[in-house]
């Protein structure tokens, strides 16, 4: 014990009469971290000193995972403890309909007495916020906090920290990274480019360097941030009191990190501070490393039941903490799908050493046309790099088509370089892993197994959470032997998608065509023609995937004119897929003139402008007033 733990611990016996019985809990949330960037997880060229002295008091976690790997799909986890592929969450800022029995779990800890603040992120990808919001929060705001409580009552407060957000590591223009991160740092205090190790997936160069230097300098002015909120707590007589989380919603926000389905889009920092009066509730005891699996679906049914109110039927997360601990868990399961106009679908699983990740939609690279990230000066130096042909085989290999699974060992390959997933001696081990991922996809029944068109159609008439449910609408084992091809290249493969083509389900239809999606083009020739009747399909989604490869693979013209139309498009979820599909083609010049057109609508979704500009932008033809929204 600490000598600072200490004080705490007389300080406790001396107000034992008077102790509440419930716990304060603050919740400090970070923006886009990894461990890998924090001192206390071994960096030593970060600077975060009070994030390090709460892990060294607290309990570190090895193996803590967010549920998805960009905001929105994270934190709808964490304000209703469901996992997004049950709640039809994943698509970042979709906002499709929940039941309303799905409630903010601030909601239940209010109900116990609790006075719940949010300080004041919200971006939960849910409908009708506002309301929502209302019901979880005594008060969501810059201003909120646990000052406003009544006396003695006990506080649920959450404090989300945006300076280590993607904006300002790499999105931002690096003047305004000066102006809001490195002159608020004492100067001798700055991380300068040299300062630090580089990924191995990065070229090791003066321009990459200025541009990660960002993510240490903004690292460190977030734990600034950190230490003036717990000077604030002490300062209030309620460290004795209080029960601090801390974490990032995701993994870090730079090219292969947010936004992907490996353990650098997944994995966050996590630690527990337990102060004297409640380390009895610490299953792991204090000033400890724990290496037990936890995730973000755990969170909300820990502090329902800590806050003494019972569980939610839907709840399926472990409790954490006190006598109603859950058994630890041998395996989690994650998950990754659309981030802004990026789509994509990986489905995960680790058991804290190794992650297993499924690929569905391979054609696409892990460093996608995602124009949050293209206008950041780091991914387009990558870019650059690429053209000069400057990029070794794993820095290029960022920009090529994925296999159909990773497995990595992340205690031996913490940057995930090396693909494991046909090595011989780990057969067992894969096949162990992908048995325990299907079997979670078909138990939990994975709605995000839709096209997001799909859901979009249901949500007028019920929620995705409910539709799921329904096994007659919903036939999701014949859905997923048809998924669970696609990635998969081949000869043989090809022959059972080419049949899947023609079946009477219209979503195993779209798995057909998808998984053709991702074969090499000679492996498509005897499928010529059963692809151009493809292109005429009655469901939009197959149509159009079917007219990109006929273009592609054929350079078909009846398909050429089908994408146009489809860019055109009134549903957006059609247009943002016909024109994602634009973005891989080989030979996109025909499509110019219709992509400048779409872009000048006025009525567009911001994902469909996003992706006309990166497609624009990849051709260097985006007019430099087209300013991005």
């Amino acid at each position: 014990m600490t000598p600072f733990k200490y004080l705490l611990f007389f300080l406790s016996l001396t107000l034992t009469a008077f102790a509440q019985p419930k716990p304060n809990i603050l919740w400090i949330t970070i923006e886009d971290t990894s461990p890998q960037f924090i001192g206390c997880y071994g960096n030593p060229h970060a600077s975060t000193p009070m994030m390090d002295r709460l892990a060294s008091e607290g309990v570190r976690f090895t193996n803590a995972f967010s549920t998805g790997t960009v905001c929105s799909p994270s934190r709808s986890t964490l304000i209703t403890g469901v996992r997004t592929y049950a709640l039809g969450s994943g698509h970042h800022r979709s906002q499709f309909p929940v039941p309303p029995f799905i409630k903010g779990f601030p909601y239940y800890l209010r109900q116990q007495g609790y006075y719940a603040t949010n300080n004041s992120k919200t971006d939960y990808n849910l409908p009708n916020e506002q309301a929502f919001i209302a019901e979880a929060w005594d008060e969501s705001s810059a201003q909120a906090g646990w000052w406003n409580r009544k006396p003695g009552q006990p506080f649920f407060a959450v404090f989300n920290f945006m300076e280590s957000h993607q904006s300002r590591t790499m999105t931002y223009p690096y003047a305004q990274y000066e102006q809001e991160v490195l002159a608020q740092l004492p100067e001798e205090s700055r991380i300068g480019d040299d300062d630090f190790d580089m990924p191995p997936f990065y070229k090791d160069s003066p321009e990459m360097r200025r541009q990660l230097a960002r993510v240490y300098n903004s690292l460190q002015l977030t734990d600034r941030g950190i230490g003036e909120l717990l000077k604030r707590l002490a300062q209030d007589r309620l460290m004795d009191s209080t029960i601090i989380f801390f974490f990032a919603d995701h993994g870090e926000g730079i090219p292969r990190g947010k936004t992907n389905g490996i353990n650098l889009g997944y994995r966050v920092p996590f630690v527990i501070w337990f102060p004297p009066m409640y380390e009895h509730l610490s299953p792991w005891g204090t000033a400890t490393v724990s290496e037990e699996l936890i995730s973000f679906e755990d969170l909300a049914p820990t502090l329902i039941r800590l806050a003494g109110s019972p569980l939610p039927d839907y709840l399926q997360g472990r409790v954490l903490l006190g006598e109603d601990r859950s058994p630890p868990t041998d395996y989690l399961f994650l998950s990754s799908d659309r981030s802004d106009n990026g789509p994509d679908m990986v489905r995960s699983v680790t058991n804290g050493r190794y992650l297993y990740s499924r690929n569905y939609m391979p054609f696409m690279p892990e460093v996608r046309y995602i124009r949050y990230m293209e206008i950041g000066a780091i991914k387009q130096q990558m870019r650059q790099d690429l053209a000069a042909r400057q990029l070794n085989p794993l820095q290029q290999s960022l920009f090529e088509a994925r296999p159909a699974a990773f497995l990595y060992d992340m205690a031996q390959d913490p940057w995930e370089t090396n693909n494991l997933v046909e090595a011989p001696a780990l057969q067992p081990l894969r096949q162990a892993l992908q048995q325990a991922l299907e079997e979670n996809i078909l138990q939990s029944r994975d709605v995000l197994f839709l096209p997001e068109y799909e859901i979009g159609l249901l949500s007028q008439i019920t929620t995705p959470y409910e539709f799921r449910l329904d096994t007659a609408q919903y036939p999701l084992d014949e859905i997923y032997a048809a998924a669970a091809l696609s990635g998969q290249r081949g000869e043989a493969i090809a022959a059972q998608q080419g049949k899947l083509l023609t079946h009477n389900n219209k979503i195993i239809r779209y798995w057909a065509i998808t998984g053709l999606r991702a074969q090499p083009r000679e492996v498509l020739a005897p499928y010529r023609e059963l692809l151009g009747q493809a292109t005429q399909d009655t469901y939009p989604p197959v149509a159009i995937t079917a007219s990109a490869i006929a273009y592609e693979a054929f350079a078909d013209q009846a398909a050429e004119e089908k994408l146009k139309t489809y860019c055109q498009d009134n549903n957006m979820d059609l247009a943002l897929q016909a024109i994602n599909h634009l973005l891989y083609v080989p030979q996109p010049d025909p499509f110019v003139a219709t992509i400048q057109a779409v872009a000048r609508k006025k009525d567009i979704s911001y994902n469909v402008a996003a992706a006309c500009k990166d497609f624009l932008g990849s051709l260097g033809l985006l007019p430099n007033n087209w300013e991005h929204r």
